[in-house]
């Protein structure tokens, strides 16, 4: 059973819980499965939309993906969850993110 395999099959066992949802876009992050690892980052955030990395690199995966109109909305609404958790890094990074869209 390959990792992606191991952490897919997690994720299902485990479907509220958005670090195993992540850990599945991470790895295809690794594969350049772009659009598999936007989708995993989404249902990472539709079981935690406090997760801010999750919407950096949801908004990432659907740039690599083609789809840059897709990920600015992501970036915005990442940057406000960052901001009221405190996550300065993320929303520095996500701020780059969106400033390069420009």
């Amino acid at each position: 059973m390959t990792r992606l395999e191991q952490l897919k099959k997690l994720a299902q066992a485990c479907p509220d819980d958005p670090l195993s949802h992540y850990g599945v876009g991470l790895e295809l992050v690794q594969l350049e499965r772009w659009g598999e690892a936007a989708e995993a980052f989404g249902r990472a955030l539709t079981a935690d939309p406090g997760y801010s990395a999750a919407y950096y690199h949801k908004a990432r995966s659907l740039i690599h993906a083609g789809a840059p109109a897709a990920a600015r909305p992501t970036l915005e609404r990442g940057v406000q969850v960052a901001q009221a958790a405190g996550d300065l890094k993320t929303v520095g990074e996500m701020r780059e993110l969106l400033e390069s869209l420009e």
